[in-house]
Order: C-alpha cells, then sequence, then structure tokens
C-alpha cells in the first residue's frame, strides 16, 4: 500500500478569507434520502486580490450554481473531492447554489442526518459542507435566513436558529417555516430540527425586561423527563446575568434532544442540540449523577451564547477560547449550585486521570495546538479542562473584580467578532501587575508541571523551597519555567494552622516565576512540627513532589481546613498504601500479607465519622472513594503492574470494610433519606455516601451485606439508590448480583438511557478473556455499533474502565476493542478516533503487552480504508 503523506494544517499558515458572506438565505426541501438544498449567498471579496472563489463540500451532488441569476457554464466553475472552486467572480454578488444530499445514510452524524426518523444537524467543527458548498471556516460570520419546507404529518415540527417569523401551509401535505438570525454567526453554529416532537414550554424575563420564550423539545414517550433541564436553563440564564452580565439576546431558546450524536450537546444559536443523556431525566430512570450531568451541560451550552458564539473563534485553533473559558463558567456555575469543594474535587479528579496521561503520551499538545492533521481529534482534555485550569488562574491571579472587569471588556470589544486567544491574553492583562508574556507558556506548552517542594527549618523559621520541573513532551524541550499562583498554608503537629507572616495570615498564594523560589515564615519554638498544605484548593494544574510521610497525611486527612486538600490529603495516604504494597510485591516476587495501616486505618474513620459530626456527607463520600485503577497505574512510569493494582484495591477496599463495618452499617442507616426523591444538595450527599457504605460492605463475603444491598433495589422509588445497590453487588461475584442484573436488564429493556448503565456496569466486571461474556453484550438487544452512547456504555468503559480485562495478558481484550474500533471506524470516524486514544501509552506497559497492543494499532492503521481521524490517533501513537 502507498503510503500517502498526511495532510497538515498549521496555525503559521492563516490566512484571511478571500471572500466573506454576510448574508445566507437558505431552503429545505427536507426528504430522508434526497434533501434539496437551495443556498443564496451574499459575497464580497475581502481584500484587493484576484483570487478564484473557493467553497468547501463533502458528499454532494450539484444542481445548478449561479451568480446573479445567470446560470454559470461547467467551464466556470471545478468540483474536487473537497469542494468547489469558481474562477473569475465580481466584488461582489449573489451566489444560488442548489444541491441534494442524504440524510439517512449520513452514519457518521455530521451534517444533516436522521434520528429517530427526525432530521437534525451537526456542523461543529467542518459538518456544514456537507450540507451545501460554503467557505466553512469559522471566521466567515453571517446572517442566515432559513426556510425549512417538509411534510406536515412525519415533519409537524420545523425549527432552526433565531427567531420564527413565518410559517404558513402549502395546500400540498407540506407545510413550511422560516427563521431568521439577526446575529452575524459562523456556519459551524447553523442548526435545524424537524420531525414528530413534543415540547414542553417556559419563559424567562431577562434584567431588562424582555420575555424569552424557552422550549425543549424531544420524541413524544420522553415528554415527561424534561423538567429538570427547563429548572437547569432558566438557573442557568439567571446566573449569567448575575454573575458575569450577560442577557439573551433572541425572543426564543429552543432545545431538542436526539438519541444519536457524537458530543453532549452543541451550542448553536439560540437552537441547542443535545444528546438525550444530557436532557432526559425523571426519578425512576436517572441518577443524581445524571441529574448534575443535565444541569452542568445545559449551563455550559447556554453559556457559550456569549463565551462562543456571539464571540467567536477565528479558527480551529482558538478552540479553548470558546472550550476553555466556558468550562471554567459553567464549573464556577455548578459550584454556586451545589458543593464548592465536590465540585472542585470532580474537576481535579478529571484532571488528573484523563488530561495528566494526555500530556504524559503521544497525543500531548498545547491548549493552543499549532498543527493538526484532523481538526475532529483536538477536541480534548487539553482544550477543554487544561485550558478551563488556566482561565481559573487567570482568574486567581486577578481576583473576581479585576477578572470581571476584563471579561466585560473581552465581550464590549469583541462582540459579533471572530478572534483569537491572543485577544483575550491582551484583555486580560490590560488588568493584570505580572508578567502575562511568562503566562502564556501555558497556552503554548504541553506537559504538566512538576512542581517539588523541600522544607527546611533554621530554629524559629521555616524555609520552603519550590522548583519546578518542565517534562520534555510532544517534541518542546525547553524548560523555562510557568508563571503559576500556588496557595499554601501550614499546620502544627496538633492540626492548628500556623500563620505565615508578622500579621498572622495563616495562608498565602505564592507566585512562582522562577525555576526556584523561596518562601520563608517565622515559627515559635514550641512547635515541633510543621505539616505544610500546598497547592490548596488547586490553584494550579502542576503535579506536586514533597515526602510527606503517612503521620503528616493523616493530620492533613483530618485537620486541614481546605477541603480540597483534605480529601487530597486522604487519596495520598490510599495511594502510598496502595504502591507500597505493590513496590514490596515486586521486590520479593510474592504478595506480602500485610495489615491495614494503623494512620490509613485512623484517617478512614475519621473521614467517616465527620458525617456525623455535620461535615457535607457528598464530601465524605467524595473522600471515601477509593482511588481507581486507571490512576494509580499513573503512579507507574512503565511496566505498569495491571494485575497487581486490581488486587491490591480489591484487597484494601476488603480491609477497610471489614475494619469499619459496624460504623459503615450505622453510617448506611443514619444517611437514610425521608420521602420521595427530590434533587436536593442534602439527599445527593446522604445517598452519595450510603453508596460507598454499601460498597465497602459487599466487598465483605457476607450474605447480610448481600441483603442489604437486594432489599434497596426492591424498596427505593428511585435510579439512584436502586443503581447504587447495583453496583455494590457488583463488587464481588455472587448469585444475589446475576440475579439482580438479570432482574435489572428486564425491568429496564424498553429505556435505552438506562439500559446504557446497565451495559457500563457489566462493562466493567468482565472478566479477563471471557470472550462469550463480551460476545453476549454485544449481541444484547440493548446494544447497538451504530449508537455513540451504546459504544460508549460497553466499548469505551471496558477499555477505560475495566483495565483488568482490557489489558488481559493474553491480549484478548485489545483484540475486541480493535474490532470494534475497526468496525465503526466504518461509518463514524469520531467515535472510533476517540476510542482508539486507549492504546496511546502502549509503551508504558510490560514488553508482551506492549507488542499486543502495537499488533492491534497496526492493524488499524494498515487498512486501506483508516480514516484520516482514526489513522493521525494511531499514527501518533505509533511514532
Amino acid at each position: 500500500m502507498t503510503e500517502q503523506k498526511p495532510n497538515i494544517v498549521c496555525l503559521k499558515d492563516y490566512r484571511a478569507p478571500d471572500y466573506l458572506i454576510d448574508d445566507v438565505e437558505l431552503t429545505f426541501e427536507l426528504a430522508p434520502r434526497d434533501t434539496r438544498v437551495t443556498s443564496r449567498l451574499h459575497v464580497r471579496r475581502n481584500g484587493d486580490h484576484g483570487n478564484p472563489l473557493r467553497l468547501d463540500g463533502d458528499e454532494l451532488r450539484l444542481e445548478s450554481v449561479a451568480i446573479d441569476g445567470a446560470a454559470l457554464a461547467g467551464d466556470r466553475y471545478s468540483i474536487d473531492a473537497d469542494g468547489m472552486t469558481i474562477e473569475s467572480v465580481p466584488e461582489s454578488f449573489v451566489l444560488e447554489i442548489v444541491n441534494r444530499v442524504d440524510p439517512i445514510d449520513n452514519t457518521a452524524l455530521d451534517g444533516l442526518y436522521q434520528s429517530s426518523g427526525n432530521f437534525c444537524t451537526q456542523c461543529e467543527p467542518e459538518g456544514f459542507r456537507r450540507i451545501t458548498y460554503f467557505p466553512d471556516r469559522p471566521d466567515v460570520l453571517s446572517r442566515y435566513r432559513v426556510t425549512l419546507v417538509a411534510d406536515r404529518v412525519t415533519c409537524p415540527v420545523l425549527l432552526s436558529n433565531g427567531n420564527p417569523i413565518e410559517q404558513k401551509d402549502l395546500g400540498d401535505g407540506r407545510h413550511q417555516a422560516t427563521w431568521e438570525d439577526p446575529h452575524p454567526k459562523p456556519s459551524y453554529l447553523f442548526a435545524l430540527v424537524a420531525g414528530k416532537l413534543e415540547a414542553i414550554h417556559d419563559e424567562f424575563t431577562t434584567r431588562s425586561g424582555r420575555k424569552v420564550d424557552l422550549g425543549i423539545y424531544v420524541e413524544p414517550h420522553n415528554i415527561d423527563r424534561c423538567d429538570h433541564a427547563m429548572r437547569s436553563l432558566i438557573k442557568s440564564m439567571r446566573w449569567d446575568e448575575e454573575t458575569y452580565g450577560r442577557e439573551y439576546d433572541l425572543d426564543v431558546f429552543n432545545i431538542v434532544a436526539v438519541d444519536d450524536f457524537n458530543m453532549g450537546a452543541m451550542e448553536n444559536k439560540g437552537l441547542n442540540v443535545f444528546n438525550s443523556k444530557f436532557i432526559l431525566a425523571r426519578a425512576e430512570t436517572a441518577t443524581d449523577q445524571d441529574y448534575d450531568g443535565i444541569e452542568s451541560v445545559v449551563a455550559h451550552e447556554y453559556f457559550h451564547n456569549w463565551s462562543g458564539n456571539r464571540v467567536t473563534c477565528r479558527d480551529w485553533f482558538q478552540l479553548s477560547l470558546k472550550e476553555g473559558f466556558t468550562v471554567f463558567r459553567d464549573q464556577e456555575f455548578s459550584a454556586d449550585m451545589g458543593s464548592p469543594a465536590v465540585k472542585r474535587i470532580e474537576e481535579v479528579n478529571l484532571l488528573r486521570q484523563v488530561q495528566f496521561a494526555e500530556d504524559a503520551g503521544p497525543q500531548a499538545h498545547p491548549v493552543q495546538p499549532k498543527e493538526y492533521q484532523e481538526i475532529n481529534n483536538f477536541y480534548t482534555a487539553t482544550v477543554y479542562n487544561k485550558g478551563a485550569e488556566v482561565v481559573r488562574m487567570w482568574h486567581n491571579l486577578l481576583g473576581w473584580d479585576r477578572f470581571r472587569q476584563a471579561t466585560d471588556r473581552y465581550f464590549e470589544r469583541f462582540d459579533g467578532q471572530a478572534v483569537t486567544i491572543e485577544d483575550f491574553i491582551d484583555t486580560m492583562a490590560e488588568q493584570a501587575d505580572f508578567d502575562t508574556a511568562q503566562f502564556r507558556r501555558w497556552y503554548d506548552r504541553a506537559g504538566t508541571p512538576v512542581v517539588r517542594v523541600n522544607k527546611e527549618r533554621d530554629g524559629e523559621q521555616v524555609q520552603v523551597v519550590l522548583e519546578q520541573e518542565i517534562p520534555a513532551v510532544a517534541g518542546q524541550e525547553d524548560s523555562d519555567p510557568f508563571l503559576m499562583p500556588l496557595r499554601i498554608a501550614a499546620f502544627d503537629g496538633e492540626g492548628r494552622q500556623l500563620p505565615l507572616d508578622a500579621s498572622g495570615s495563616t495562608e498565602e498564594t505564592l507566585i512562582l516565576n522562577d525555576s526556584r523560589t523561596t518562601f520563608a515564615f517565622p515559627v515559635a519554638a514550641d512547635v515541633d512540627r510543621v505539616v505544610l498544605s500546598l497547592n490548596r484548593g488547586f490553584t494550579a494544574p502542576v503535579k506536586i513532589q514533597h515526602a510527606y510521610d503517612a503521620g503528616d497525611l493523616t493530620l492533613l486527612a483530618r485537620c486541614d481546613t481546605d477541603e480540597f486538600n483534605r480529601w487530597d490529603a486522604y487519596q495520598r495516604l490510599v495511594l502510598k498504601t496502595l504502591v507500597g504494597r505493590i513496590r514490596e510485591a515486586e521486590e520479593v516476587g510474592e504478595w506480602p500479607e500485610t495489615a491495614l495501616p494503623e494512620g490509613l486505618s485512623e484517617a478512614f474513620g475519621s473521614v467517616l465519622h465527620a458525617a456525623n459530626n455535620g461535615t457535607d456527607a457528598r464530601f465524605v463520600a467524595e473522600c471515601l472513594a477509593l482511588p481507581s485503577e486507571p490512576y494509580i497505574a499513573e503512579q507507574f512510569e512503565r511496566d505498569v503492574p495491571v494485575d497487581a493494582i486490581h488486587r491490591a484495591r480489591v484487597e484494601l477496599r476488603a480491609q477497610l470494610g471489614n475494619e469499619w463495618s459496624q460504623s459503615l452499617m450505622l453510617t448506611y442507616k443514619n444517611q437514610a433519606v425521608e420521602g420521595s426523591y427530590a434533587f436536593d444538595g442534602a439527599d445527593v450527599g446522604r445517598r452519595a455516601l450510603r453508596a460507598q457504605c454499601l460498597s465497602y460492605l459487599n466487598a465483605l463475603d457476607h450474605p447480610a451485606w448481600r441483603r442489604l444491598a437486594v432489599e434497596q433495589i426492591a424498596e427505593t422509588d428511585n435510579m439512584t439508590e436502586r443503581f447504587n445497590a447495583l453496583q455494590a453487588l457488583c463488587v464481588r461475584e455472587s448469585v444475589e448480583r446475576d440475579e439482580a442484573l438479570e432482574g435489572f436488564a428486564k425491568q429496564w429493556a424498553d429505556d435505552p438511557l438506562v439500559m446504557d448503565k446497565w451495559l457500563s456496569l457489566q462493562a466493567r466486571i468482565v472478566q479477563p478473556d471471557d470472550k462469550d461474556t463480551l460476545s453476549r453484550l454485544e449481541a444484547h438487544p440493548a446494544f447497538s455499533i451504530r449508537n455513540p452512547n451504546r459504544v460508549r456504555s460497553l466499548v469505551g468503559t471496558f477499555s477505560r474502565a475495566n483495565p483488568v480485562a482490557f489489558h488481559a495478558a493474553s491480549g484478548s481484550g485489545y483484540r475486541w476493542v480493535a474490532d470494534k474500533i475497526i468496525e465503526v471506524d466504518g461509518f463514524n470516524p469520531q467515535i472510533s478516533a476517540r476510542m482508539a486514544t486507549v492504546f496511546s501509552r502502549w509503551r508504558r506497559y510490560d514488553g508482551a503487552r506492549a507488542d499486543l497492543m502495537k499488533e492491534q494499532m497496526t492493524r488499524m492503521l494498515d487498512r486501506p480504508d483508516c480514516s484520516t481521524d482514526l489513522a493521525e490517533i494511531v499514527g501518533k501513537a505509533l511514532a
């Protein structure tokens, strides 16, 4: 096979568009296999040049092309695989193009496609070119007027961006609706939805007194699952006005939930399209985690109205301009709606488990990438989550008042424009009193900085030395230091917080801007022990290395006044125990018989009992959750001991469950929620803590604890407690587990989103080399290889959350996942490429496993029909 050189797009090659399109008029005559699209583009030349007009197009059937009403002869334009070129065009003109598309056969779910018989679109980043010929780039902003024509019976609902301006019956069984969006937007924000849908409606009155009509459209059988999403939308609109001064700007705001969607949701102007997972909820079918996710994602997409839509990206290298900023905004919203400490823990957990791993592997890239082969592959944790942490550092360095002033100026200065990260930085810099040029390294440099912290005491003074280490990744080997805020405190041996200066301040935010930073603070002579609390609240997205002993961590887990660091200390203590046992087993060549460390047991009991002393139960539940196996694996640079990690974690959970069984049982009973289900912060916390207690108890081979879980499944009125109990039963094999899984599947067989939970749970407990179970799950009516949610639930969960089976020494897990990736790549390259990233860090595993993973990646790549999306991911991993 002849190797094709990849097409690499580089930031340095950016050129402004040759032509701009001020107004777009679109008419869709919707039909499942033959939709006719007529576009009228009001085009004008941008600058003094004679270049031809280039339009992007993908899998379109052209019918006609005309300029100012005159049809173009075939020699005036050319068509190739990527679009259309028109030579010798006027200074300004109206270009009319008629083409046809096939929504049913659009299995990539990109452009115009059908989901459950309904028409919908997904255009970010480059899907509009699959609808009609257009300069499909974010720096071409246009006003849109859209007319939808469809059969009245099959498509009674016709929606697009903006405000509705006309709807009429055509007298031939069809009807039409026209929508107009007065705000210029790039093509990636275009949307239409048409089909048999029902809606719930509400309204929101803006602070200036305008009434906005709100609608959430779903398939008719889901109409009773929209109330929580509507409440979340209204809360989001109010919060954005109160916190950022941002008011909504159209007469209507609509949301549509669809079953087939590659992403979580899409912020199209005035018409957000959502994966149904992030809209549909009622107590009987959705868990607290689902309710949380809906509230967060609804907020995220709504906040994009300003941070992404009104002010958008010049090009896709600026993706974090909208995504990192908006993730930060939705994180702060969620913190205000619930527990700030728990929200911060969740954010950092995701960052450490996903983004830190991405930063250390072959897919590493800066927050602002400098080149790409396929832009779909850069919707990553680095762009979103690390990007959000960089915005958070702006917030921490400037303080809220100056940060808010900067965001106000940013929105006002660039409203209606497509801008760059540099524009955002420059606006922030106007409020800054630090070196923003050095801070820009956070955007330009891949890799996670390490801060090594040493503490020395000299009489009545403690000196803290902080040294930055910058890893060499992604071809970047410079070691210039970053500028970062690092908040610290100190405690004595009794858990009392120590003053850090003469004024008595007990907390200090250090600004690290050199390779070595020294900070000193006084300490009384009678203080015999000083324990540092570092990076409080996770003020910088770095790895902290400091020589904590078990006693230090036990003290911080019990006494730290920063809840995030209190959680972190306990997690570090657990990791220290787990890694120590694994290392000992490696050294002696057999599994050690070790008792539960006294310090860890004491810390566990202290955290558990805190729930009975007024501590937020949800925070306690987060503390008690054991680190995941993938995160434990991150503590090993090479030859990851997959089986030992699994064994160590299973045994430690059983030891803690056995040691504290009576307290766990008492807490489980004390945290019972009275009355019917409510998505209330206190109730959510109690249910989460009960779930942790039940899991620890079910780690023990005792029928009483299994009976407790079975009774909870039978007696509860909500999915949260039902599924929590099912998860607890799945901690170990038993007859009760198998019967409960079977009963759950029978009860919820007709609900795809609930069955996604079941598939995901099954994927977590499949044993290594159990090909029969994988085959059975794959053949189950609940699974469909064509639906992204089903694929993520089964294949994604198996590969990412069941490492002991995925990394089976025989290679069976690798082969099964590779088979699914190859199959999906044939019709949905975006999903196949995202699935394949699980193979990226193959070099960290022992030689035999590494060879087996490499073999499967080579098999994926060495196919004549391997997609460019998948080829980029696998090619980088193998390079």
